[in-house]
């Protein structure tokens, strides 16, 4: 089977884009009363914000894990915002050694709030030196070895760290302790994303009705910046193809040109389905072996293509390898053949199911 995958530039990808960069920072709301969704972790923010304020003191460090695109990076912003202070931002790949780390903390001024996306990619070396700076506000500096070696110990501003993490699983239990509050982010419902559709669509001076904001939503596979991005999509549609305004036939219409179901799947996400069910008769089938049949690597499927169809129930991981559900195949149009091991399905769809942190790989 030679389809084409590309999972680079699908419109529904949950990771950043240069799209997302030029047009997201102007939706971003900057209050938490401003900020929808989310409401046990807005609670417990608004807790945490009014407690520092009244103590005059910093935040505890803050650890938000969750799938991408659900707001982690707004969050943070949000916190720097209500505390009055200036946000720094880097991830942990940029991060490559602990002398970056330090000149970054050494820079930051009292009450600051860093943000570190990927954390959980941050090196062990570099991470050490996250350990005293986050308990005792002081990094110890070694110079010179052997016997001779001394330790140096430089004292930092007062600083409220903020990591970001799609896998919390992957990080290290020291540094997973010294986050005083750890806070996961679930995907969104229908509903909140229509409300984030109307409030963007006003601040980019869109016409949308109810029910363009709610179909748009309800293919945005739960997460706010996919539904953005196709909120500016079903636009430039409605400006050529109509009179500029939003409404349920406007955003059917272009939704179909662009491949997007009923329920957010995209012609990849199809195409993969169909290469398990129709080359490994719905699987099992490992993740190497799928990765090298469509060409794609192993860990790019896992990342990409792979969460939301688990979430969904469309696909499912057992002890021999990834299967299509009998849900999968109804999804598709395609006879089901009932197997001995094969997972059934609820049949009930849920954008809110959890998915593990760890990696797993099958053969």
């Amino acid at each position: 089977m030679n389809e084409e995958f590309d999972f680079e530039n699908r419109i529904v990808t949950t990771e950043f884009t240069r799209e997302d960069g030029e047009g997201e920072a102007s939706l971003r709301p900057h209050s938490l009363d401003e900020y929808i969704g989310q409401e046990r972790a807005k609670e417990n923010l608004k807790i945490l914000l009014e407690a520092a304020k009244l103590r005059g003191d910093t935040i505890d460090h803050v650890l938000l894990y969750g799938p991408p695109g659900l707001g982690k990076t707004t969050l943070s912003a949000i916190i720097a915002n209500e505390m009055g202070v200036n946000l720094r931002i880097t991830s942990g790949p940029a991060l490559e050694k602990g002398g970056d780390l330090v000149a970054l903390l050494t820079n930051l001024s009292e009450g600051d709030v860093l943000f570190i996306d990927e954390i959980h990619r941050i090196t062990r070396n570099t991470e050490e030196f996250l350990y005293s700076a986050m308990e005792d506000f002081a990094i110890d500096i070694f110079l010179g070895k052997g016997p001779s070696a001394r330790s140096i110990r430089i004292d930092i501003p007062h600083f409220t760290l903020i990591g970001a993490t799609t896998r919390a699983g992957q990080l290290s239990t020291p540094l997973r302790d010294r986050f005083g509050v750890q806070q996961r982010l679930e995907l969104y419902t229908p509903e909140e994303l229509a409300i984030i559709v109307k409030r963007s669509a006003s601040i980019l001076d869109v016409p949308i009705d109810e029910d363009g904001a709610m179909e748009i939503a309800s293919r945005s596979r739960g997460t706010p910046r996919i539904a953005n991005r196709l909120l500016k999509r079903v636009r430039d549609y409605a400006q050529v193809k109509g009179d500029g305004r939003i409404t349920l036939e406007m955003a059917q219409s272009s939704l179909k040109m662009l491949e997007i179901d009923e329920l957010g799947l995209d012609l990849t996400d199809r195409r993969m389905l169909e290469t398990i069910i129709r080359s490994y008769d719905g699987g099992p089938v490992g993740l190497e072996t799928l990765a090298a049949t469509i060409g794609e690597e192993a860990i790019t499927i896992e990342d990409v293509c792979e969460p939301y169809l688990l979430q969904i129930g469309f696909l499912a991981r057992t002890t021999r390898g990834r299967m299509v559900t009998r849900m999968g195949y109804d999804h598709l149009g395609i006879p089901y053949h009932a197997k001995n091991d094969a997972p059934v399905g609820s049949g009930q769809i849920s954008l809110v199911a959890d998915v593990t942190d760890e990696t797993e790989e099958y053969e």
